[in-house]
């Protein structure tokens, strides 16, 4: 019952966010949404019994630029890194993609097995290539160290939820 709640909860926050993202104007973008989507994942993290920390610094990026990584959850002996990209409409969130992959795969290889995974998880409905992204072909296009799971924000808040991350 407890868990239906939450799904209940979250469905309301994730209909509020895609509405105040339909609300700003073409002229300048609603940037509060990917903090909001950061919100609706930790609170679906800590609901699941992960601990969350926020903007935790994991190395370098491949042009050599410091790497904050949304969110860490630690569960017992595991630790993720998670990034989150938000679309609700055409933009570059979906050309940053594939770079995003392999700045968490490079993060995973720095981290010398201090993270066991990493999750880059899309939100949002503006998404065109979501489905290249979600299925194999990016990784047919990428030669990683580490792979990284990308995953939709609903398939990533059940696994969370069901504590299989």
């Amino acid at each position: 019952m407890r868990t239906l709640a939450f799904f209940g909860l979250l469905t309301c926050c994730l209909c509020a966010l895609g509405a105040r993202a339909e609300e700003s104007t073409p002229q300048a973008r609603n940037t509060t949404t990917g903090k909001d989507f950061e919100k609706i994942v930790k609170r679906a993290l800590i609901h699941g019994g992960y601990q969350v920390e926020e903007q935790v610094p994991v190395g370098q990026r491949p042009n050599g630029s410091k790497h904050l990584i949304d969110l860490v959850a630690k569960r017992g002996d595991e630790a993720f890194l998670i990034s989150l990209k938000w679309q609700q409409s055409a933009g570059t969130a979906e050309q940053k993609v594939p770079y995003e992959v392999i700045c968490l795969s490079k993060a995973l290889e720095q981290s010398k097995e201090q993270y066991d995974k990493a999750y880059l998880v899309l939100g949002g409905d503006g998404w065109t290539l979501k489905e290249f992204y979600l299925g194999p072909e990016l990784a047919k296009h990428l030669k990683l160290e580490r792979p990284v799971q990308v995953t939709s924000l609903e398939a990533f808040i059940f696994q969370a939820s069901k504590k299989t991350l």
